[in-house]
Parts: structure tokens; sequence; C-alpha cells
């Protein structure tokens, strides 16, 4: 058996163990896909060889898909909470900065053994870059790199682990707080009574809480049949209408029209009068809903709209992209000939465009690899940094010319982790080669030091997150991986929640994080020398 089979076989076993230790769950704690990463280190002492580049592969598919889910809410996450996000992931570099350069002073380290630590426990191979080009080839920076490694992997996932059970009042809050700030909260309708003469005569657009609240009205009560609304349609006393929007938007738009109708007893026609269709149309994308007048032309209401697995209900000016998947309500006539308009293809909305795929990939390698120049220091965003901002973009715009930025969640939620066991794989068997000659020769003062560069940051950025930005739990947590530059962390929480919260803000934080890690680790090593 040659060396390449035998080192497939080392990664397809490593994947295989690694996901099992995974699934092993103590008292709802469970590791999940960083299993592989305790797994490889096992690997990696005991002399298992994987093939070169498949972590490279991991993490640029991982990061990747990332930026495909984030992208739809990154912008409004950025401009709600950017700020916030951003004087976090300064409060938690300078913290581990801060903490090398004491645990340094106190054990007596030298200053590439700390700016390795500090490296090593942000799991930064740019900051470990940075802090080689500082120091001569001999240097003892890749000993400390390579100790405080596994620690700031396993201890950002064991952290995002254990917070939310340690603390359940803390989870209780975020639970609320993330219902006051979520673009995700459950849609419903409400059947309302017109009471208020001051709208009568009106056309629903002209009704401006409506579209400041994001709800539709859908249908209209007819002799105890709910009709879609009809195009010439207006406003009168007494008439029961169908609103569509967020529970908590809802009450706002009652209030205006009248109030909750206590007729129940009426027929809903979803067969024949509803229908969900997938925009390929180049007439429609790019165009808002209020410029393409929909219920004028064909007599029908986009009640929601699902993109990249969020779906809510359009404003006016909500503008449609590529493979967006309405839900439209209209006589069928009506929806028929919207069909042939929107271009419908529903298999659009399963399918993976390879082709996409691969080039948002090679732009995002090629992003990475180029040099920025900051503060007379340069650094690239490497390959984690370059696929994320490329995937952010697409997920964003859903279509980049000829580049379509929407993929299944099925298929997304694969690649992602294939790439995150690969990057688990690779990282975790490298660490582990000479990890144990490493802690014998220097012994456990360096072991120490690399816990608290590890757990102060954490600590410290939980309380600031929560207590002082008043932050939710899943923004806490993807904020603090992204400060850390953790990607296995952000793995361990995105494998057991359902949002893509924690991935926004990992999003929203990591390029500032990549910037500041390459500019405190030459810092420290001028401070200790």
């Amino acid at each position: 058996m040659n060396d390449s089979v035998q080192s497939l076989l080392a990664l397809c076993a490593v994947i295989v163990l690694g996901l099992s230790l995974g699934k092993v769950s103590y008292r709802g704690i469970s590791l999940g896909t960083s299993g592989v990463v305790f797994v490889a280190l096992a690997a990696g002492h005991y002399g298992l060889r994987i093939p070169q580049g498949v972590g490279s592969v991991g993490i640029v598919l991982f990061v990747f898909c990332l930026g495909l889910s984030a992208g739809p809410s990154f912008l409004r996450m950025f401009f709600r909470q950017g700020k916030m996000l951003g004087l976090l992931a300064v409060t938690i570099i300078v913290s581990a900065g801060s903490t090398a350069w004491g645990a340094a002073k106190l054990m007596g380290l030298s200053a590439d053994l700390a700016a390795g630590l500090f490296a090593g426990a942000l799991t930064s191979t740019p900051a470990l870059a940075a802090a080689s080009e500082r120091l001569p080839a001999n240097s003892d920076v890749a000993v400390g790199f390579g100790i405080a490694y596994p620690f700031g992997v396993v201890g950002v996932i064991l952290f995002v682990q254990l917070v939310p059970r340690l603390l359940p009042k803390l989870q209780q809050q975020a639970g609320t707080r993330q219902a006051e700030l979520s673009d995700e909260e459950p849609i419903t309708r409400e059947l309302v009574c017109v009471k208020n003469p001051g709208i009568v005569g009106k056309r629903l657009r002209d009704v401006a809480i409506i579209s400041h609240a994001n709800c539709q009205i859908s249908r209209l009560l007819v002799e105890g049949q709910l009709q879609p609304v009809p195009s010439a349609f207006r406003l009168e006393l007494g008439q029961h209408l169908l609103v569509v929007g967020a529970k908590r938007k809802l009450h706002d738009v009652i209030e205006v029209l009248g109030n909750p109708s206590d007729y129940n007893n009426y027929v809903l026609d979803v067969e024949r009068q509803r229908r969900r269709i997938v925009v390929t149309s180049k007439e429609m994308t790019g165009n808002s809903l209020k410029e393409l007048h929909l219920l004028s032309r064909f007599g029908v209401t986009v009640t929601r709209i699902t993109r990249q697995d969020i779906e809510f209900v359009p404003s006016p000016q909500e503008r449609i992209n590529f493979g967006d998947a309405l839900t439209v309500v209209g006589e069928p006539e009506g929806l028929e000939k919207f069909v042939q308009y929107a271009g419908h293809r529903e298999r659009t909305f399963d399918e993976t465009d390879v082709i996409s795929l691969a080039a948002g990939l090679m732009l995002g390698v090629i992003l990475g690899q180029v040099e920025l120049a900051f503060n007379g220091q340069s650094f690239s965003l490497g390959m984690a940094g370059g696929p994320l901002l490329v995937g952010l973009a697409m997920g964003h715009f859903g279509r980049i010319g000829p580049l379509v930025g929407r993929m299944p969640r099925a298929a997304r939620f694969l690649l992602t982790e294939i790439g995150l066991a690969l990057f688990l794989a690779q990282a975790g068997s490298q660490a582990g080669e000479g990890l144990v000659s490493v802690i014998q020769d220097h012994g456990l003062l360096l072991c120490i030091a690399a816990i608290l560069i590890v757990a102060v940051p954490l600590l410290i950025g939980l309380i600031v997150a929560r207590f002082v930005m008043r932050l939710g739990t899943l923004e806490s947590l993807g904020g603090i991986c992204g400060a850390m530059t953790s990607t296995p962390g952000l793995g361990a929480i995105m494998s057991s929640v359902d949002s893509s919260t924690p991935a926004t803000s990992y999003a929203t934080v990591y390029p500032l994080a990549l910037i500041l890690v390459t500019i405190v680790a030459p810092l420290l090593i001028s401070q200790l020398s």
C-alpha cells in the first residue's frame, strides 16, 4: 500500500472516528463536527499523515459557504451592531495581547514564545506569520504556536458549548433579545375588520403603516370566502381583510385599520389562489415590488419572500433577486400570467450552480492572496478571509453577473460540514505531531500561559458582550468566535443551532480581528524584546 493511499485512509478514519466522537453527548453537551480535531491530534501524535492541502480546501469550502449563509443578513447586522461588535473584537484581542505580555513577564518567557502563544491561542496563522517576520529563522515562535493552538481550538469549542448551559438565565434573556432583533421571526396572519373612517377610499399603497411595518394585505372576505385582493381595490368600512406580517408588527397595522375580526367561519382556497414561484426572469430581478406594479398588472400580491432560507414579508421597496421564492396570492388566471412573466423554474430553488461555486471559490482564494499594507505592516486575508468576503458578497447580492449566489440549504450544509471536517483533520494532525515533545522540553508553564491567553479574553469578551453591550447569546458567541478567529468554535455553534445569527456576527467581526492580530503580534514582540 503506497503512501498516498495510506494518508487517504487515515483522513477517512480520522473523520469517521471524529464525527462519531462528536455525536457522544454528556449532559446535553457534545462536540459535533469539532470532535474531528481530538481524533486528529491523537493521529498526528502517532505519526499518521493526512494528505497535504486538504486543510486548505476544507477552510475555503467552510468559510465560503459561511459567507453565503450570512450574506443576506450581514449588512443589516453590520449597520445595526457593527460598531459594538467591532469594539468587542478590539476588547478581546487587546486583552489576549495583554495576557500574553503579563504571562511572559511573570513566567520569564521569551518574546518569541509569547508571540507564538498569542498566535496559537487565537488559532491565527496570520498572526504567526506577522510575528515570524520580526524574528530570526531559529526562533521558538512556532513552538509557542504549536502548544497554544490545541488549547485555542478546544478552549473556544468548550466555551461556546458550556456558556449557554452554565448560565441558563443568560440564555433565557438572550432569547428575548434575539426575538427583538431577529429578521427571521415567525410570520403570522390575522383577519381584521376596517373601522377607521380616515382610510376610507384609499388604496393599500396609500396607507403608509402597511409598508413601514413590512406587512401585506393578501385577501378580502367576500360572502364567507377569502378572495385575492382585486387590482382596483379601495378600502371601505366593514371590510374584512387578511393581514400577513411579523407578529410583533401586526399590532400597529391592525390599530390603523380597525379591530381584529371576530369572524372565523371563512373558507381559504389555498390550492387554486396561492402559488410558490421561483424568479428567474431578468425583467423582474433588480426591480422593487413598487416598480413592478404586480397588483395592477396581474392582480397578484406577493405575501412572502424566501431568500437563502430566510422567509420575510416584503415592503414595496424590496428588490427581487434571482432565485427568490415568492409566495403569491391571486386568481388562477392572473397567477398563470405571472408565472410566465417571472420565468418560474422550480428546479432553480433546489439546484446548485457548480460553475458559480467553483468561480466563487477561485475568486476568494485569489482575493486572499492579495497583500495589503496597513500602518507599515503588510498582511493578506488568507485562505479564510478572501473566500469569506466573496461568499458574503455573493450571498448578499444573490447574483453577480453570471455568478449565482444562492445554494440550497442541504447542499450548503453538506459542503460546510465536509469543509470543516477536512480543516480540523489537517490542523489537528499537524499540531499533534510535536505536541508531546514540545511540552516535555518546555514544561507545563507554557500550557498554563496558553490556557490563560485563551480563557481571559473569552471571559472578558462574554462580560462585555452580555452585560455592557447587551447583545444576545448567539450574537455574543458568534462575535467572540470571530474575534478569537476561531472557525472550529463557530462550527460548534452552527452545529447546535438553526440560525444564521452566529455566522453573521462572526463574519462582521472576523475581518477586523484579522487586521488587529497582525498588528498586536509584532507589537507584543517589540514590548518584550
